[in-house]
């Protein structure tokens, strides 16, 4: 909501409809949207009293596009160190999506020389797949409290 991103951008209400309206083509219907009073009336009757007070207009609900979008328009120092820590998530989200996809390759590779022919190499490759397929299962149980009688070792 309006209300609640300007606050976390440490700006007014105000001054964050204003930057929006002032770059409104930055904002499609999927960025962000102004509820209606019925939309209204459902989200104040969530909060047992409202703290919202005597609203003039209608607030905005931003999508998570429209917050990073924001983090771009607005001039408070904290929206500044939103807009550098979203672009570095990109970054980050990035990297891996690209490192995902030359791993993905490289086991293709390794599946593609298996064939029908190879039938050690084809049971190597299963016997690699179980030992990662419980090796998973077995830190899902050690990530796990233990209770009652332990083991010395």
């Amino acid at each position: 909501m309006d209300r609640d991103l300007a606050e976390l951008y440490g700006v007014e209400t105000r001054v964050l409809n204003q930057a929006v309206k002032r770059n409104i083509r930055r904002f499609p219907k999927d960025f962000m949207f102004q509820l209606n009073s019925k939309e209204f009336n459902i989200l104040k009757s969530q909060f047992v009293t409202s703290s919202w007070g005597g609203q003039r207009k209608m607030p905005y609900a931003f999508t998570e596009q429209g917050v990073a979008m924001l983090s771009g328009i607005i001039h408070s120092p904290k929206a500044v160190e939103m807009n550098i820590a979203i672009m570095r998530a990109f970054v980050e989200m990035r990297k891996l999506a690209h490192s995902n996809k030359r791993l993905a390759a490289e086991i293709k590779k390794l599946i593609d020389k298996v064939g029908e022919h190879d039938v050690q190499l084809a049971g190597i490759y299963e016997s690699i797949e179980d030992l990662m397929d419980k090796k998973a299962v077995e830190q899902q149980w050690e990530d796990r409290i233990r209770i009652g009688f332990k083991l010395k070792k």
